[in-house]
């Protein structure tokens, strides 16, 4: 079987040339006679391999030398309580809530301290990004909490908030490496992988030094200590290897595409083509206020729900898969991350266009 274009919000696509080198490599990784997935996190093999996985990340982005790079475990969700934990000096935190995950996050940390919602677009779905230019923050906020790029209603934040000098905190999980981001305007990044990096279950974590300290809240696990972590370099346990060996592949590949200058104008020139044809067709309508609009989520209703059903099901079956929205918007969703080639969006719309000649 043919491989299908897979528009799934995550895991997600990976590129097609990473599988075939992993494929490639699966039995005997560069002459050691084993697989990456049964070396020691310890060996030298496996060192070499974190530790370029990590040079390669930092010369995309180019972070700082005062910014530490951690590659961990527990998805993206489990930040959402280490971050108050390690963060929250004073006990308070302002979160701007523009989807179910920075919600979720705001939610958690009213566990650990006075989490405020300072700013909330929950009144019209999520469908836009609040004016985060003049807010309440408040006075003694450890920081400010944002989430970059909102998988599931498909907004982004074209400008960062006003935070009135307090940290800033981005959960980048579904935009990371699709565009060049200036890391010094943030105290702190994190992203899950299995949207635009690798396969799910590795978590990176980008720290500015200041912020990694010994006096955190005293209940916080070990584990969860971004200082453990540091000091040991992410290998204070057995981290996710494999899934790291793949992460450090895909940073190699967006290096080859051009590094994140080309990845953004290759992510515009993918956007536009859906775009185009949504604000055009009569049948299909985007969800999202334009000048909000994700580079990576694009999600979308013809009005119908029988109709929406109907699409995916025949999308399905064409080799467009994983399009279904999600339940708290409904319709579809096409998540065109940096592996999804331009003639995956081309193939789809030439679809969208036959499916709606066929359904006026």
């Amino acid at each position: 079987m043919s491989r299908v274009f897979n528009f799934s919000a995550g895991p997600s696509i990976l590129p097609e040339v990473v599988l075939r080198q992993a494929a490639d490599e699966m039995l005997d990784y560069k002459g050691s006679g084993m697989s990456v997935m049964e070396m020691s996190h310890r060996s030298k093999v496996y060192d070499n391999i974190i530790k370029e996985a990590e040079k390669d990340l930092r010369d995309l982005m180019k972070i700082p030398d005062n910014y530490k790079v951690l590659f961990l475990q527990g998805g993206a969700s489990q930040q959402f309580a280490a971050i108050p934990m390690n963060l929250m000096v004073n006990g308070v935190a302002d979160y701007i809530i523009t989807g179910q995950w920075a919600k979720k996050a705001y939610e958690e940390a009213q566990k650990y301290g006075k989490a405020n919602a300072v700013a909330s677009s929950a009144d019209k779905t999520f469908s836009y990004i609040p004016d985060c230019s003049d807010l309440p923050i408040s006075p003694d906020a450890d920081y400010v909490y944002i989430c970059h790029n909102n998988t599931i209603y498909g907004t982004t934040f074209k400008e960062l908030p006003n935070t009135k000098g307090k940290i800033l905190v981005a959960d980048m999980s579904s935009d990371i490496l699709s565009q060049p981001v200036n890391v010094s305007d943030y105290g702190l990044i994190y992203f899950g992988v299995q949207k635009n990096v690798g396969p799910a279950g590795v978590v990176v974590v980008i720290i500015r030094e200041d912020l990694v300290r010994d006096d955190v809240m005293p209940f916080t696990p070990t584990m969860l200590k971004y200082k453990t972590q540091v000091d040991a370099e992410s290998l204070y346990n057995t981290p996710p290897c494999y899934g790291i060996y793949i992460c450090g592949l895909v940073f190699k590949w967006v290096k080859e595409m051009g590094g994140l200058s080309a990845m953004k104008t290759h992510n515009e020139k993918k956007a536009a083509i859906l775009y185009d044809f949504l604000d055009s067709s009569d049948l299909f309508k985007g969800t999202v206020v334009k000048k909000d609009r994700s580079l990576m989520n694009v999600p979308f209703v013809t009005g119908n729900e029988e109709l929406d059903a109907k699409f995916v099901k025949e999308a399905t079956a064409a080799g467009f898969v994983n399009l279904k929205g999600h339940r708290t918007v409904g319709g579809m969703r096409a998540s065109i991350y940096n592996a999804m080639p331009i003639e995956g969006v081309e193939k789809l719309v030439d679809f969208m266009k036959d499916f709606e000649a066929k359904n006026k």
